[in-house]
C-alpha cells in the first residue's frame, strides 16, 4: 500500500496595510478683483538703478587702480575745456564792454565820420581824408527829427597839474554834447554856449583824469588850472563815472572852437555826433542827413560819399557780429585740443579692454550680460570726461578772470559758460568711449577666459 505524503501547508503571513497618501489641500491661489489668478511675485527683481551703481563703483575702482594713467588721460579734456571756458569768458567780457560803450551813446544817436580817400579807383581807410567842417554840423541842425548836433575834435595829449601828468584823450565839443551822450555832472557845470562861441579855455574832466591828477594832492579839481600842451585851461566841471569801461571816464572835454584854434589849427573836424528825437526816426533821419551832406559837399549823383554815417544800433549789431566771429574762432581752436583729448580717452579705454579681457570673460561666465560690460566701460569713459570737464571749468574761470582783469574788461559768467563743460564732456565721453565699450561687450567669453 502506497503511502501518500500529505502536502505541507505554509502559514500565510498577512501584509501590513499601507494607508493611502493623504491629499494635501491645494494652496489658495491669490486672485484679483475680477477672479483672475494674480501672478506670483518674484523674490528677486532686477533693479536698473542698482546695476548702474554697481557699474559706477567698478568704474571708479578701475580708474583708481590706474590713477596716474587716468590723470594723464584727463589732461586733454582738462586743457580743452579750460581753453573753451577762458575764450568764452574773454569774448563775453569784451562784448559787454563794447555794448556798454555803445549804449552810453544812446539808442538814438548817429555818428558821422570822414570817408575814405579815393586814388585811382582804390579807396583808403575810413577817415583817411578830411571832409567834414563846422558848416556841415550847422547844416544838420535844420534836419527834421534832429534834436542835437555837436562837432567833434579828437586829440591825444598829455595833461599836467603841478608835478602830476596824465596822457589822455582831448575832445573838442559844443554845449549840446552833454545831452547827446547823457553825461551827468559830479561837480561843477558843463561849459556854456558862450564859452564855445568865445573860444574860452575851460575844461570838463572825467573821473579817471581827476584821480590821476588830483588824488595825490587831495585838491578839489573845480577851479584848478591844468596844462594841455602849452595851453592853460581852467577846470569847470567833473563828470560822474559811467563805469563799464574805464576809457569812458578817461577824457577831457573842451569847447571845439578852442580846440580848433589853440590845439589843432585846422578848418576840418574829426566827426559829428547827432541826436535824433525818437528811436523810430533814426533810419529816416540818417537818410536825410546823407542827402544834406551830399549837397554840402557838392557830390554829383552816383559819386561815392566822402563821409560815413552809422547809427548806434548799427554799431551794436557790428560789435555783436565781431564778438560772435571771435568767439567761434577761439572756441574752434580750443576744440582741437578737445578732439585730441577725446582720442586719448579712446586709446586708453582700448588698452584697458585688452588688459582686462580675462576679467570680462569671468564676468560673462557668472551671468553678466553684454550690455553690463558695455555700460561699465562707457561709465569709465564718461567719468574721465566729467572729471576733466569740472577741473577745466574751474581753471578756465580763473584764466578768464585773469585775462579780463589784465585787459580791464568786465568778468561775465553766463549759464553757457557753466553748462558748456558738462555738455562737451558728456559728448566726448560718449563719442570716444562707445567704441571701446562695444568692443568689450562683443568679446567671446570662452576666448576671453583663455586669455592670460
Amino acid at each position: 500500500m502506497s503511502s501518500t505524503t500529505p502536502p505541507y501547508d505554509q502559514p500565510t503571513i498577512p501584509m501590513p496595510s499601507v494607508p493611502p497618501t493623504p491629499k494635501l489641500p491645494a494652496s489658495p491661489v491669490s486672485r484679483t478683483q475680477d477672479n483672475s489668478p494674480r501672478p506670483t511675485p518674484k523674490s528677486r527683481r532686477f533693479k536698473r538703478g542698482n546695476m548702474v551703481g554697481t557699474n559706477f563703483g567698478s568704474a571708479l575702482e578701475a580708474l583708481w587702480a590706474n590713477r596716474l594713467r587716468s590723470l594723464l588721460t584727463t589732461l586733454g579734456i582738462f586743457i580743452g575745456v579750460a581753453a573753451v571756458v577762458a575764450a568764452l569768458t574773454l569774448t563775453q567780457g569784451a562784448s559787454a564792454a563794447i555794448n556798454s560803450r555803445i549804449s552810453s551813446l544812446g539808442s538814438n544817436t548817429i555818428t558821422i565820420s570822414p570817408g575814405a580817400a579815393s586814388t585811382g579807383g582804390a579807396f583808403g581807410a575810413a577817415g583817411s581824408t578830411q571832409s567834414l567842417t563846422v558848416q556841415d554840423a550847422s547844416a544838420l541842425e535844420k534836419v527834421p527829427h534832429v534834436s542835437g548836433v555837436s562837432p567833434i575834435i579828437s586829440i591825444g595829449a598829455q595833461v599836467v597839474y603841478g608835478s602830476q601828468n596824465w596822457n589822455t584823450r582831448i575832445q573838442g565839443v559844443n554845449a549840446a554834447y552833454q545831452n547827446i551822450l547823457g553825461w551827468q555832472m559830479a561837480e561843477g557845470t558843463w561849459f556854456s554856449t558862450g564859452d564855445v562861441s568865445g573860444g574860452t579855455s575851460v575844461a570838463v574832466i572825467g573821473q579817471t583824469v581827476a584821480d590821476n591828477l588830483f588824488s595825490a594832492s587831495g585838491a578839489d579839481p573845480i577851479g584848478q588850472r591844468i596844462r594841455i600842451r602849452d595851453q592853460i585851461f581852467r577846470v569847470v566841471g567833473l563828470l560822474q563815472t559811467k563805469g563799464g569801461s574805464s576809457t569812458q571816464d578817461d577824457v577831457v572835454y573842451i569847447p571845439y572852437t578852442t580846440a580848433l584854434t589853440r590845439l589843432k589849427n585846422t578848418p576840418y573836424i574829426d566827426g559829428i555826433e547827432v541826436q535824433v528825437d525818437d528811436t523810430n526816426n533814426v533810419n529816416l533821419a540818417q537818410q536825410q542827413i546823407t542827402s544834406v551832406l551830399e549837397r554840402q559837399h557838392h557830390l554829383p549823383p552816383g559819386t561815392p560819399d566822402d563821409f560815413r554815417t552809422i547809427s548806434s544800433q548799427q554799431l551794436l549789431q557790428t560789435a555783436q557780429q565781431f564778438t560772435q566771429i571771435l568767439t567761434f574762432l577761439l572756441v574752434g581752436i580750443a576744440g582741437i585740443s578737445l578732439t585730441v583729448g577725446g582720442i586719448g580717452i579712446m586709446n586708453i579705454m582700448l588698452v584697458s579692454v585688452t588688459e582686462r579681457t580675462r576679467e570680462i570673460g569671468i564676468r560673462m561666465s557668472v551671468g553678466a550680460r553684454r550690455r553690463d560690460i558695455r555700460n561699465q566701460f562707457l561709465i569709465e569713459a564718461l567719468t574721465l570726461s566729467f572729471i576733466g570737464g569740472i577741473i577745466g571749468m574751474l581753471m578756465g574761470m580763473l584764466i578768464g578772470l585773469g585775462m579780463t582783469a589784465a585787459f580791464q574788461l568786465p568778468f561775465v559768467v553766463t549759464p553757457t559758460s557753466l553748462l558748456m563743460p558738462f555738455i562737451v564732456s558728456g559728448i566726448i565721453g560718449v563719442v570716444f568711449g562707445l567704441y571701446p565699450a562695444v568692443r568689450a561687450a562683443r568679446l567671446d567669453p570662452i576666448v576671453a577666459l583663455r586669455s592670460e
